[in-house]
């Protein structure tokens, strides 16, 4: 299941004398110990993360064992680890056949099954974990991380509450969970949601570390002769949505200004990574560093404005910020509420996404952009639009956003789009409709609000093989819609606007449920903000029945986006510089 806590540290080192050391213990074993201690040599090797071996190892032990459980769950795990889910499953399978009541075989093969995508598989195997040990916390997180990426968002806070009172010792994790879910769906009010969140010093970083990061005293460095030095700590510098905004800030930074460092606590390289590396002077990966040592490192690098740039996600150092390592600490871009964080001193934002009345959601002190936050310099290589409208006259609606998004409260509302406009088909897209519950889920759902199924069509990923093919699948989108009472489309409403299609947007109460509104703002279509649902309703009848006017838009968007605000990354990245100078002339004149 998704570990909680930390891997034990291997007690022999690593490389060639963690290898000989195995070895000397393999070869003067009597053959009565052999398999106990190739269970202690392939669970070194696991955590010390040479899988190769530790296959290898488990393999010969079921050779002398075959029905050694816990070598074929731990194979499984491993072989899992290494994407072969095919035979995860079975090895897992095989033990569950010979200790059917362990629950913690039942959660391992739900995350073979969550890696795989099929969410429903993995939420039974989850509760089933559950039926036989009932205060399992990672069954209990892991159910409410499934039950997230599946749209029942209600049902996922009581297994993330139930986690956290089960596994304090491991609760940063869980409480991260718990605040992703919550800042990014309207379950609660902003005031709720900060006063959970203010809540994450105190559960996930010892009293003491937080009292002495309150008493750390920094040294002041003058700006004068030298560059500013700014660190982005992330981690995301890979295949993700937050790479694709921060490449083109990376690639212009001035360097005659600010002095770049890259600290990455994700392990996966791909083509992006390597990208990112040659467009940053110092490349820092630290994904096994722990927190002293990490914290030495940025100390040494002197960093002046140190910018988390994940918040409440996967593979954040919020711990480290929380240490107080350099004078100025701010959030940007990969979170979409508070951090909470006593330490965090700034959230960057703009006056669309955090308005002075919202200056009360966050602890940390609003640091408002003269601009949108973001900008999006699409890829040269996606395809020209082919869209024309339908000759039958049918309008398609549609949205590509993941299926989390796509809350009861949406539903509703554009069931009472396609109401209004009788004309009108809905299309969705997304990874999570590839499982026929989740289909049935959507059909009935619109079903209870008078939409027929003939009025709907659900894809799931595999209807495009790649991305030039998911982005041309945008010609099949008439209008897009953003979701409702979750967090807005981000990446999804930028491919949309290249891809030359309007997108109509909910003005919500906090900055989850207004992200998409400073894009279209920048792109000058403010007109396509609305601040009710009747006028949601009214925006988009009327723009579908305007098809000379979409005729005529859809060509120009690109270019329009281009030379527009939301394409301007260059001048995106000069006010970041000028907001880092202003926090740390501010820390240098306290």
């Amino acid at each position: 299941m998704e570990k909680l806590g930390r891997n034990d540290p291997c007690t022999c080192g690593s490389g060639r004398k963690f290898k000989q050391c195995c070895l000397r213990t393999a070869t003067a074993s009597p053959p009565a110990q052999v398999p106990s201690r190739l269970m202690r040599e392939a669970l070194l090797h696991y955590r010390a993360g040479d899988f190769i071996q530790a296959e290898n190892l488990f393999q010969r032990l079921l050779e002398i064992e075959p029905d050694n459980t816990e070598a074929l769950h731990l194979l499984g795990i491993i072989v899992g680890d290494m994407g072969r889910s095919e035979i995860a499953l079975n090895l897992i399978r095989r033990a569950i056949g010979l200790a059917p009541d362990n629950p913690y075989y039942h959660g391992s093969l739900g995350n073979v099954f969550k890696s795989r995508n099929e969410m429903e598989r993995a939420a039974d195997c989850y509760r089933r974990a559950l039926e036989f040990k009932p205060d399992l916390a990672e069954a209990c997180n892991n159910l409410a991380t499934v039950l997230r990426e599946l749209g029942r968002l209600e049902e996922a806070i009581p297994y993330y509450e139930k986690a956290l009172a089960r596994r304090p010792d491991s609760s940063a994790l869980i409480y991260n969970n718990l605040l992703f879910l919550c800042g990014s769906r309207a379950l609660s009010s902003p005031a709720q949601y900060l006063e959970r969140a203010l809540g994450w010093d105190q559960a996930s970083v010892p009293a003491k570390v937080r009292e002495a990061a309150r008493r750390r005293v920094l040294r002041r460095a003058r700006l004068s002769g030298r560059r500013l030095r700014v660190a982005y700590l992330s981690g995301d510098f890979r295949d993700h949505p937050v790479s694709y905004f921060m490449e083109p800030i990376f690639r212009h930074h001035d360097r005659g200004r600010v002095e770049i460092f890259a600290y990455c606590t994700h392990s996966q390289v791909d083509a992006v990574t390597r990208r990112l590396q040659g467009l940053v002077e110092h490349w820092v990966p630290c994904t096994r560093a722990g927190d002293r040592v990490l914290c030495e490192c940025i100390a040494a690098d002197a960093i002046d404005v140190l910018v988390d740039l994940s918040g409440h996600t996967l593979h954040n150092r919020l711990d480290i910020i929380a240490r107080r390592v350099a004078p100025v600490q701010a959030h940007y871009l990969g979170f979409f509420a508070s951090t909470g964080l006593s330490e965090m001193d700034y959230w960057i934002g703009d006056e669309l996404l955090t308005p002075a009345a919202a200056d009360g959601h966050f602890s940390e002190r609003i640091w408002r952009l003269p601009r949108a936050t973001v900008a999006y310099a699409g890829r040269a290589d996606a395809p020209s639009t082919q869209w024309r409208p339908a000759a039958d006259g049918t309008v398609w609606l549609g949205s590509f956003n993941t299926l989390a998004k796509i809350t009861p409260e949406t539903l509703s509302l554009w069931s009472r789009v396609l109401l209004a406009l009788p004309e009108a088909k809905l299309l969705l897209k997304n990874k999570q409709l590839g499982e026929a519950v989740n289909r049935r889920r959507i059909l009935e759902a619109l079903a209870q609000h008078g939409i027929g199924p003939e009025r709907i069509e659900l894809y799931d990923v595999s209807v495009t093989r790649n991305w030039l093919e998911h982005m041309a699948f945008y010609d099949r989108l008439d209008i897009a819609l953003d979701p409702v009472g979750s967090w807005n489309g981000n990446t999804t409403t930028c491919e949309a606007l290249w891809m030359g299609v309007p997108v109509i947007t909910l003005l919500g109460d906090r900055a989850a449920l207004r992200m998409t509104a400073p894009m279209l703002k920048a792109l000058g279509h403010a007109e396509w903000i609305t601040h009710c649902e009747p006028e949601y309703i009214d925006k988009v009848v009327c723009l579908a029945r305007d098809v000379a006017g979409r005729a005529v838009l859809r060509p120009a968007q690109r270019e329009r986006l281009i030379g527009s605000e939301l394409g301007d990354a260059r001048g995106l990245t000069s006010c970041l510089e000028q907001a880092y100078y202003g926090m740390y002339e501010r820390w240098l004149s306290r």
